[in-house]
């Protein structure tokens, strides 16, 4: 049988309908019929082919969001009809330190949903039963897909750093990511504070749950919010200059990155030292964090701001997000309920 996808057939193409045929399920797969689709900036890096690791014809998409129509004939956690979710990885060895510990983003053989693979720009997919994760039923489809990508690379360095209830917490840059992470802080029982160069998103920052908003084209007003935060989690791709962001932390501050800036990161060692700040980053979400991060989101009704759109238009929706048009998540939708 044949999977109808859309797909790049060279670096920065467009993307076009193509067929592929179906691989076969192995003992532990889940076949899984498609109805949602998220679009990521990492989905245009690799149709762009920016990080050398694309594979063409290349199918991107993983923010996936459907219901298993097909089990292998090891499958156990589920079943035929059960809603799904599938992020950024579908794969990894199972056996090493970090599998069994629920960190399988970090296993050494992790395997990526659309790298080496096809995505879930598609009528549906095939993965791993662990890297499927069975929906809470009052999450909406639409707004599920941003989760299993956006949502979980910001929930889980909140878990990975221990960022504790009553800590004062900022999120540099209020978009896809930022819109997410500042939603579960506001939850966690952060003291939350919503950094951004648009001074139009102040309104809406804290009807997303920012206790505070501060803008970052006034330097004068970052000075004035030094030795402010105990974790600033960043999620713009821009490079900035990052020395006034170290003299907002308090002692023990972290500075976390989630969103790659493509430039380097120089600070002197001697604050790092003083005040025993730090820098460091967190890479998307294990097994373990990607459940407990659905059932946060369910509970406290943490909710991506999507703009849906039909697979047809799947380009149409690629440039929006290429021009920083979205507000907050584009998230394709085939028709397949």
């Amino acid at each position: 049988m044949q999977i109808h996808a859309y797909a790049a057939h060279q670096a920065k193409d467009k993307l076009a309908p193509w067929d592929y045929q179906k691989p076969d399920l192995k003992p532990n797969d889940v076949e899984v019929k498609i109805s949602h689709c998220g679009i990521c900036h990492s989905d245009i890096h690799l149709i762009d082919d920016d990080w050398k690791m694309s594979r063409f014809p290349l199918v991107p998409g993983h923010e996936v969001v459907g219901t298993v129509t097909q089990t292998g004939s090891a499958v156990t956690l589920l079943k035929s009809g059960d809603r799904v979710g599938i992020g950024w990885q579908s794969g990894s060895c199972g056996t090493c330190e970090w599998c069994l510990s629920g960190q399988d983003n970090m296993c050494s053989k992790a395997q990526p949903t659309c790298v080496g693979r096809h995505g879930g720009f598609a009528d549906s997919i095939i993965t791993s039963e662990r890297f499927a994760f069975k929906l809470p039923d009052n999450l909406e489809s639409e707004n599920a897909a941003p989760l299993l990508c956006a949502g979980v690379t910001v929930f889980s360095p909140y878990r990975l750093y221990q960022v504790k209830e009553g800590m004062k917490v900022a999120v540099l840059g209020i978009g896809g990511l930022g819109h997410l992470a500042v939603q579960f802080a506001n939850k966690l029982g952060f003291e939350t504070t919503a950094i951004s160069g648009s001074p139009d998103k102040a309104t809406e920052a804290k009807d997303l749950g920012a206790h505070h908003f501060l803008l970052n084209s006034d330097p004068a007003e970052l000075k004035s919010k030094a030795n402010s935060f105990d974790f600033i989690l960043t999620t713009v791709s821009a490079s900035l200059d990052w020395m006034p962001y170290m003299n907002m932390l308090r002692p023990n501050g972290k500075l976390c990155f989630v969103g790659a800036t493509g430039g380097n990161i120089t600070v002197p060692t001697g604050l790092l030292l003083g005040r025993q700040k730090s820098i460091c980053g967190s890479n998307i979400g294990g097994v373990k964090v990607m459940n407990e991060m659905l059932e946060f989101a369910a509970k406290h009704q943490v909710v991506a701001k999507t703009e849906v759109m039909p697979m047809n238009q799947v380009n149409d929706a690629i440039e929006k997000v290429r021009h920083n048009q979205a507000r907050y998540r584009m998230v394709l939708e085939t028709g397949d309920k």
